[in-house]
């Protein structure tokens, strides 16, 4: 069995590597990064820092903490330092939507000016082959000429806020609002290192001595210790019940807390051993067979494993901001295997105001076996009863995806609104059937025809929040490794058009979005319709039942190979999603993109016009993906007795999901709700005719259609009334 597998793995990887250069045409896209450019000291013998930095000729080794690289050219003959240049990833990894960081390198002049940004490296699943790479590229140039101290944010400018505003690209705004954080903290923590911006100057904490000494529990507790624990598919290792590393730790110039965690007399040999404006704290670690320590101590004095981060400054430790923890006095604490107190040696840093522990550390791509570096945090802020005055008030900037909810509230009200509207609208169905007859289903169609205009127009071309497989597979890999609740709430149209999805598959099936509110489905309904109505409606057919019912598993199979394919690469299963023809429709355009992919939409769309709704139900992986937990719904469509035998609703039905038995397979319905017009039709409905037709005849009361789809029971009537039929 390992074996096939083995074998089914390298000919998907082999088949996929042959498809993505030829298809892609992404450069950076899972490129091949020497693995000396995240660790040598002369990062620009392997990073092409001259095309970031024009007219530099010379560049140093890296410098400082984080780490950066002065860029020198010639003046009169003289060497001149001209500004620095910096890898992103040495300074942050902020994920974009693919869950990995966006490898930059930036330039940046001795005036905090950007003069150039290169992508080294991503993984961005729209930019493998939807959004062409030079979208970015323009989407960076944007950044030139920009001071560092700018207040830079994606959308548009206020000058009432001082916000200076960037074209996001259509899209892609998770990957360019990620971009942007990556640009200004790497900018900004080089420019405060090296002088251009001013340092950051915090109140110092003024401590409250309660003279108690509580034990290990009740640090915890009380958040004085806080623990940082790292698992193994968190850097790319295989599952275990072991943690890959895990960590305590806390702050010790507090006298209630030094003293319990070291002491008495510890506490006050570290107290004599600090000079003004110097803080301690202690890091244990209690599992995992990982060093916070590092090895980057051996080499060259600094511990490369932790810093310590507080807004945007970073605090790292060299050889002589060690010290020996030869144990820890409070009762209680756990066992650990490595210790170390830790000196931040800057008035920069303030007790009073929260502050992070940072771990680096190596982070490995299961699919490339590629490493990258990671950082992983835990936030620790002084309980308020230790500081005197209590905790400080921060007003902490809106995080981006805040600011892209507020920036968008009207366009997101109305999105939501058109949400609740179709859930409400199909909630009450039977109203809707009750009212249209077989000769007249205007009544259902308004609501249908108006959801579609809407769907195509406002939430396809407007919005750009066409629900792709490619989520769904992002999404079962950020359930299966690492959730990230930001990355997703960026894009707010496409988080709550999931929502929407999940809800009521469960609750009707995958019907009310395939059927109702997908922008392609709709576009490719609409046009079945109107090719019925400008006369080419004796061109149009459908396939025979017996070949539908072989055809329609073709979709499952494509979601499976997607599925399977992206166990072992996301970018490949990337590759493979071009099956949906949704980017080249609404997100890039069918005149954007090279003529395979336009052609592939636009036969799709074509053939729309004589098939109904044909990707829908042969290939979508989309609609295969959501018709298994259908299975599930809470409410189905419903049927008579006398459906068994009657065929009527299966002639008509457009996505022949209606069985020779008279059973509706709501993983294939699309709730079109024709059916439910004939089931309460008594004029169209076999059996209601037969039955009008007899109670007419014995001359008994018209009445009403139960919920059932049956007459509501019989009342006689006067001999003389002469009832008619209807």
């Amino acid at each position: 069995m390992k074996t096939l597998l083995a074998f089914l793995r390298q000919t998907m990887l082999a088949t996929c590597a042959a498809l993505v250069p030829a298809l892609a045409g992404a450069t950076a896209y899972d490129a091949r990064l020497p693995a000396e450019i995240h660790t040598a000291p002369r990062l620009c013998d392997y990073a092409p820092c001259a095309e970031v930095f024009p007219g530099a000729n010379d560049f140093s080794e890296r410098k400082g903490r984080p780490w950066y690289v002065e860029a020198y050219g010639e003046r009169d003959g003289r060497r001149e330092l001209l500004g620095y240049v910096m890898l992103s990833t040495d300074i942050t990894d902020i994920p974009a939507y693919s869950g990995k960081p966006i490898v930059t390198l930036i330039g940046m002049d001795k005036d905090g000016r950007f003069v150039g940004v290169k992508i080294l490296q991503h993984s961005e699943p729209i930019l493998l082959l939807g959004i062409p790479e030079s979208a970015m590229v323009r989407f960076n140039e944007q950044y030139l000429g920009k001071f560092i101290g700018d207040n830079i944010e994606i959308g548009r400018s206020r000058r009432d806020e001082n916000v200076i505003g960037l074209d996001a690209v259509s899209g892609a705004t998770v990957t360019v609002v990620a971009q942007n954080q990556v640009m200004m903290r790497s900018g900004g923590a080089v420019a405060r290192q090296v002088g251009i911006l001013d340092p950051t100057v915090r109140e110092q904490a003024r401590f409250v001595e309660r003279g108690h000494a509580p034990d290990w529990a009740t640090l915890v507790r009380e958040g004085s210790v806080r623990r940082l624990t790292v698992r193994p598919d968190q850097v790319g290792l295989p599952r275990g019940p072991e943690p890959f590393i895990d960590l305590w730790f806390g702050y010790l110039n507090q006298p209630d807390v030094g003293r319990a965690v070291l002491g008495d007399l510890s506490y006050r040999n570290l107290m004599n051993q600090l000079g003004a404006g110097e803080h301690a704290l202690f890091i244990i670690r209690s599992g995992g067979e990982e060093s916070f320590k590092g090895s980057g101590f051996v080499r060259g004095g600094l511990y490369d494993r932790v810093q310590v981060r507080q807004g945007m400054d970073v605090f790292t430790f060299r050889d002589l901001d060690y010290r020996n923890l030869w144990g820890v006095h409070a009762a209680g604490a756990p066992a650990f295997d490595e210790s170390a107190i830790f000196i931040v040696r800057s008035e920069s840093f303030s007790a009073a105001y929260p502050w992070k522990l940072v771990f680096l550390g190596n982070r490995v791509d299961r699919a490339t076996g590629h490493r990258s570096f990671a950082n992983f945090d835990t936030e620790y802020w002084m309980p308020a009863e230790y500081l005197d005055g209590g905790r400080p008030k921060i007003v902490k900037p809106d995080a981006p995806w805040v600011r892209i909810w507020k920036m968008r509230a009207v366009e997101i009200a109305l999105f939501a609104g058109l949400l609740v509207g179709v859930a409400t609208v199909y909630a009450h169905r039977d109203r809707l059937t009750r009212a249209s007859t077989q000769k007249n289903k205007w009544p259902v169609n308004a609501f249908k025809y108006a959801a579609w205009t809407i769907s195509i127009g406002f939430v396809g071309f407007y919005l750009l929040a066409q629900p792709s497989i490619t989520q769904v597979l992002t999404w079962f890999h950020a359930l299966l490794f690492q959730w990230q609740w930001e990355l997703f709430l960026t894009d707010p149209f496409i988080f709550l058009f999931w929502i929407f999805i999940i809800v009521t598959v469960f609750l009707w099936g995958r019907g009310l979005f395939c059927g109702w509110l997908c922008p392609f489905g709709s576009l490719s309904e609409m046009l079945y319709k109107i090719g019925g109505a400008i006369g080419l409606k004796r061109f149009q057919f459908k396939l025979s039942k017996p070949m539908h019912d072989r055809v329609k598993w073709v979709k499952y199979w494509v979601f499976g190979i997607l599925l399977g394919t992206s166990m072992f690469s996301m970018g490949y299963a990337e590759v493979l999603a071009e099956v949906e023809p949704f980017k080249t429709t609404f997100l890039v355009g069918l005149l954007n993109r090279a003529w395979p992919y336009t052609l592939f939409a636009a036969g799709l769309l074509g053939l729309s016009i004589f098939i109904e709704r044909p990707f829908c139900k042969y290939l979508c992986p989309l609609g295969a993906a959501l018709a298994m937990p259908s299975t599930f719904r809470w409410f189905g469509l419903k049927r008579k007795q006398e459906c068994d035998t009657c065929k009527a609703c299966a002639v008509g039905c457009g996505s022949l999901a209606i069985d020779r038995d008279g059973r509706i397979d709501q993983r294939e319905c699309l709730l079109c709700l024709d059916c439910m017009v004939l089931y309460t039709d008594a004029h169209a409905c076999p059996p209601l005719a037969q039955e009008r037709k007899r109670r007419v005849k014995a001359g008994l009361e018209l009445t009403p259609i139960g919920a059932d789809g049956y007459f509501i029971p019989i009342k006689p009537v006067a001999a003389a009334s002469g009832a008619k039929a209807h």
